[in-house]
């Protein structure tokens, strides 16, 4: 039996590496493969296939000739739906075109995939398979979305592993020109996508020898042309229209062939053995499973194990899944089956069967043999499958009637459909494999060194590497946890490490928030990065972790990597420490050679950003090596006894769902814990529990230079600093460290600065903006300084202790705002985010009374990521209703949340006019129901209106019937405040025909566009909001058009509100645009400057609203209103607020990566495109002038 990783030439064992091996991942050979047959690539970004484009955009920017001899032409358009549209026309024109979509984006493809398929034209769709959005969005691999086109009549091809993208998406192509059926080439998403792999990559010229150049030409002789016209895409009658559909069968009857024959070329050069359905196992298997991707390595992992004790398994991996060919299927299948298991990575609710299972039973039903066939689901959202549940199918079909419909992976203890756990602890790693675990903190670096490691020992080295990095959703500040296995022979083992060698953990705040030392093996290797000293360690470690080290004779060493980083001038980017520290104590390539490697790997990934740069993480690989220090664990550790619980007064929600899931123990959670929230419905409030403490700075008040202005509240990306004010008896009761003062214009009230150093992401925009005259009265400190003042926020904001006050100032003030409580707070947004403060202002505003549409995107992903949510409620248990439904339809979305809202009210006011006529209630009740008639679309007021008409009505309704069917509908006595929140990718592109429909409607309705001028949360991809110059994904060599102004093109409707607002420039404007725009009785639409952790600011994130104000101020960005009531009046309905430019144009912009990296790379073209950027800006602040008059 063949063994994996290894090849049989002429009968003799070979092991493959003579050929060339380059270490990457899914995406990046799927990419590599791709643009060798390509002429067009038209593409939209979406996760997790959008590095395919980009890898495609970046080797064509490098001038990487295809096998036609052209770079490819990459485009990108606004929409998936638009992007299919692209490859449709540049197929008929004649091109080679090719697509990468994944998930929503491949189901905005489906109406353009019938008609390539349809047509006969050999487009390509790369698809890492993803999972779709029902009650929730989920961005990881499963199969729904490719198990969703299977009926278009493209043709199918399925990968399991790194190495099978490479050598298999080559016969995706090669087949799509020779067969004419266009193809759907897929692989999981994530564990494929992003998976890094020791790969053996095949060579352009080879694939140029298999290409069949004369349907090559065919096609392009077949395009439409007008010196020889044709007509296509007509409209048919019943008469044809179905002889039309059958008359294309023998172009489908001749793919399996086709496929089997390249799959014998790519053979032959590779020595590997790719079949349409390649069986593994024992040859007279009885059991035997069936799957379609990465499940299928860890299948053969463990029939590899079963057989070798004597059991008779295997597994049929299928490769070529449409056309599905029932012949070749037979041939593969050991004719001594007895039971089949077939699994399938998706799920169709309420039918018979998921659909591999339903074509397997088919495939068999005409056939001699009659085994059990039972059918199972597994791995949905990107959930890993590990061998013990691939025992446990196995296990299962053992039993004389197997469970069908079932489960693996979870604990089903509602449907009872889970098979049970497996429970023998069997290890399948390879001898001489080191599995290597690291744990850090979204952005810093920990990540980013991984792969640069990985790619080390994969490309200097003859070891075998794999790397794959799982991820919370929180974004910059998440936890990421990098899973590394290096070892001499092939790794075959596609889920996470539960048996490592080592781990490592670069944020010591773990040590007391997730099981860092899970599966680490006796006398393996574990690495903390901390400031404590060795007595410190006993004091702080939890009891469990101190037990583990002493009872497994754990290596345990310490580093303080914070202080390193520091010193040298990285600031919290101590990742280079860590890693020369890791390769010091794995010993896996003598340390030597490993310095030098990183230090070549410095100037590769920091070249760009300059010497010094390059110097500072130079110094940080040798002091990595140098500060390392091994702990003597003390006898004690094995006794250490476990503190208190002190879950004891929580919510249920947080104990029984948020707190394992926050502990990364999620998956052990049992569908039961989902009972009456299986709609997706999740609580508000919940991200308050967290409290993270990911800072390594956070701000410390000064009372005595505080002039209470709150401005450092308003733009507190996290609102983790907040104003309070306090009656005398409440400072009396305070925390005895908390420290007040006389509140300004408010006579007997006490103001006071709180800080949450627990929810601060440590970004230090206040302490830099903060204007008092004897300098900020804020002073970044490191946390460990500032914990104990944590009692004094949590004292602050419990309206129990601290009573909620009448506003002393109006609340559309800058001061007075900030009196009012933020109903979002302590999202995962990246520290010195620079959409938050908006919304947080907005919530500030009009949170009792919000509705909002959010679109998927950055927004989304801080705004409602399971299991904490940001967005909370007030003291009356009101707050904004927030949701999300996909990326596209949010304008649309909406505006039905707002006309249904709005039909219900109508009803609400038919039902008042009713009571009116018919003379019911005292007086004081009519005069109300007339008030809240003639107020009805007011804002202002409303609430106030609604709580006096609730309690008229609760005194006087009996049992009359209108006026309690009037008095049910209560929670619609309030004038909601519809709210449209997006980012620039949404709004500008994939949103806009919406966008601009729901504007024109002229309905109620408020949109906020968050403009980081990128797609922020798929990576930083360009979108039409993007200046030219700006180098984004998908603008490798900078954007080469200009920003569209979607403001102006908002405002020739005449009737729309249009804002375009700039917090660090005007405080003031933004807050008087908010305001204006709510009030407004029409549409309005806001676009906010927000500065993004992707534009690379120089000064750091810590100084985004200075860069937002040097952003006006140099008249990158204008803040304008348009006012349509001032239409008609003696004034001007167009006001620009913002003064004259007196910055520097270049300077500003050099002060961003986004701009300086086109210099770096392209420096040519830099000089010409930075002036295109100020000329297009300058062109468009006249046309501002123009409308304003000046």
């Amino acid at each position: 039996m063949p063994i994996k990783g290894y090849i049989y030439i002429e009968g003799s064992l070979f092991e493959n590496m003579s050929k060339h091996m380059k270490t990457m991942d899914g995406n990046t050979a799927a990419a590599y493969i791709s643009y060798a047959f390509t002429d067009v690539a038209a593409i939209y970004p979406i996760t997790p296939s959008s590095p395919m484009a980009e890898v495609v955009d970046e080797m064509a920017a490098k001038g990487k000739k295809n096998l036609f001899g052209q770079k490819v032409r990459v485009v990108e358009m606004q929409s998936e739906a638009g992007a299919a549209g692209t490859v449709h026309g540049s197929l008929q024109a004649g091109a080679l075109t090719t697509t990468y979509t994944a998930s929503q984006g491949l189901l905005l493809m489906i109406p353009n995939m019938y008609k390539i398929a349809g047509e006969l034209l050999p487009g390509v769709f790369h698809v890492s398979a993803r999972a779709l959005a029902t009650s929730s969005l989920n961005i990881f691999g499963d199969q729904r979305d490719v198990m969703a086109v299977r009926q278009t009549g493209c043709a199918m091809l399925a990968e399991a592993s790194v190495q099978e993208v490479m050598d298999l998406s080559a016969i995706a192509h090669l087949v799509a020109i020779k067969s004419r059926v266009p193809f759907v080439n897929f692989f999981d998403g994530f564990r494929t996508s992003h998976e890094i792999q020791k790969i053996e990559v095949l060579d352009y010229e080879d694939l140029g020898k298999m290409l069949d150049w004369e349907a090559v030409n065919k096609f392009r002789h077949n395009a439409l042309n007008p010196d020889h016209p044709v007509i296509r895409g007509t409209s048919q009658n019943p008469d044809i229209y179905f002889q039309g559909q059958e008359s294309a069968n023998p172009y489908y009857e001749a793919v399996p062939q086709m496929v089997e024959d390249a799959m014998a070329e790519i053979n032959k050069l590779t020595g590997r053995n790719y079949q349409l359905f390649n069986y593994y196992g024992d040859p007279n298997a009885d059991r035997v499973i069936i799957a379609m991707g990465s499940l299928c390595d860890t299948a053969m992992e463990v029939v590899d194990y079963l057989n070798a004790k004597g059991e008779k398994v295997g597994v049929v991996s299928i490769h070529l899944y449409r056309p599905f060919s029932v012949k070749h299927f037979l041939n593969a299948l050991p004719k001594t089956v007895k039971k089949i298991a077939v699994m399938d990575r998706t799920k169709e609710a309420g039918s018979i069967g998921e659909p591999l299972y339903l074509e397997i039973q088919s495939a068999l039903y005409n056939s001699d043999l009659r085994p059990t066939i039972v059918g199972g689901r597994y791995g949905l959202g990107g959930k890993d499958v590990t061998p013990d549940q691939i025992f446990a199918v196995y296990n299962e079909l053992k039993k004389d009637a197997p469970k069908n419909g079932f489960t693996i992976g979870i604990n089903d203890d509602v449907s009872f459909t889970s098979l049970p756990e497996y429970h023998e602890d069997i290890d399948l790693t390879p001898e001489g494999t080191t599995a290597c675990k690291f744990w850090g903190l979204g952005s810093d670096g920990t990540v980013g060194a991984n792969k640069s490691a990985v790619k080390i020992i994969g490309d200097k080295t003859d070891m075998y590497a794999q790397a794959y990095f799982a991820y919370d959703s929180k974004k910059s500040g998440g936890v990421t946890m990098s899973h590394l296995r290096f070892g001499k022979k092939p790794i075959m083992s596609p889920y996470l490490i539960n048996k490592a060698n080592f781990i490592s953990c670069s944020q010591q705040s773990y040590v007391d928030k997730y099981d860092l030392l899970a599966g680490l093996k006796p006398n393996g290797t574990f690495l903390l990065n901390t400031l404590w000293t060795d007595e410190e360690l006993t004091e702080k470690l939890p009891a469990y972790m101190k037990r583990y080290i002493a009872e497994n004779n754990i290596n345990f060493y310490t580093v303080n990597a914070v202080k390193i980083a520091q010193e040298l001038g990285l600031g919290g980017r101590f990742n280079m420490v860590m890693q020369s520290a890791f390769f010091k104590l794995a010993n896996i390539i003598p340390i030597d050679e490993a310095v030098k490697y990183l230090k070549d790997a410095v100037v590769t990934s920091y070249g760009k950003k300059g010497q010094h740069i390059v110097d500072m993480n130079n110094g940080a690989i040798d002091k990595g090596i140098e500060a390392l220090h091994k702990v003597e664990v003390p006898a004690s550790w094995k006794d250490a006894k476990d503190a208190d619980d002190a879950n004891a007064n929580i919510p249920d929600f947080i104990k029984n769902i948020q707190n394992p899931m926050n502990r990364q123990e999620g998956d052990k959670l049992p569908v039961s814990a989902f009972k009456g929230i299986e709609d997706g419905t999740f609580p508000v409030g919940t991200a308050a529990y967290e409290k993270r403490g990911i800072a390594i700075n956070v701000p410390e008040w000064d009372i005595d230079k505080c002039i209470q202005c709150n401005q450092c509240s308003f733009v507190c990306p996290h609102a983790a600093i907040r104003p309070v004010l306090m009656t005398d008896e409440e400072v009396a009761n305070a925390p005895e460290t908390m420290k007040s003062k006389p509140a300004l214009g408010d006579k007997g009230l006490n103001f006071a600065i709180t800080i949450s150093a627990k929810d601060c992401a440590g970004c230090g925009n206040c302490a830099d903006i903060c204007p008092a005259p004897k300098g900020s009265a804020l002073a970044m400190k490191p946390i460990a300084t500032q914990l104990a003042k944590q009692a004094e926020f949590d004292y602050a904001v419990d309206a129990t202790k601290v009573a909620p006050k009448k506003n002393p100032m109006k609340k559309t003030t800058l001061k007075g705002s900030q009196f009012e409580q933020p109903l979002l707070e302590f999202s995962g947004a990246c520290a010195g985010c620079g959409e938050t403060p908006y919304v947080k202002l907005i919530t500030q505003l009009f949170g009792d009374r919000m509705m909002v549409a959010n679109a998927t995107g950055c927004s989304s992903i801080w705004g409602g990521s399971a299991p904490s949510m940001p967005y909370t409620k007030n003291h009356k248990g009101q707050g904004p209703a927030w949701a999300n439904s996909l990326f596209e339809d949010n304008a649309e979305y909406g505006l039905g949340m707002f006309l249904g809202t709005k039909a219900v009210r109508e009803t609400l006011s038919s039902k008042i006019t009713q009571a009116l006529e018919e003379g019911l209630g005292s007086d004081e009740l009519k005069a109300t129901f007339a008030d809240w008639q003639a107020n009805i679309n007011e804002g202002e007021g409303s609430r106030e209106r609604a709580e006096k008409l609730t309690e008229l009505l609760e005194t006087e309704k009996g049992d009359n019937a209108l006026l309690n069917e009037i008095y049910d509908k209560k929670d619609f006595f309030v004038k909601r405040s519809q709210w449209i929140i997006g980012g620039d990718g949404w709004g500008y592109d994939i949103g806009y025909g919406g966008l601009d429909h729901v504007l024109a409607s002229g309905e109620d309705v408020n949109v906020l566009i968050l403009d980081t001028e990128v797609y922020s949360n798929t990576g930083g991809q360009s979108s039409k909001a993007t200046p030219a110059a700006a180098i984004a994904q998908f603008a490798a060599t900078g954007k080469r058009t200009k920003k569209k102004d979607i403001g102006m093109m908002a405002m020739s409707y005449g009737y729309v509100y249009v804002a375009q607002i700039a917090m660090g420039y005007d405080k003031n404007q933004t807050l008087k645009a908010i305001a204006e725009a709510e009030a407004y009785k029409g549409p309005s639409l806001i676009i906010a400057y927000a500065p993004c952790i992707n534009h690379g600011l120089r000064a750091g994130m810590g100084k985004s609203q200075l860069e937002t104000k040097r952003a006006v101020e140099a008249g990158y960005w204008a803040t304008y209103r348009y006012n349509p009531e001032l239409r008609g009046t003696d004034k001007n309905p167009f006001s620009l607020d913002s003064k004259e430019p007196t910055g520097n144009f270049q300077e500003f912009i050099q002060g961003e990566v986004r701009y300086t990296s086109l210099k770096r790379a392209f420096p040519e073209i830099a000089d010409e495109l930075f002036a295109k950027t100020e000329k297009d800006a300058k062109e468009r602040l006249e046309g501002y002038k123009k409308l304003a008059g000046k």
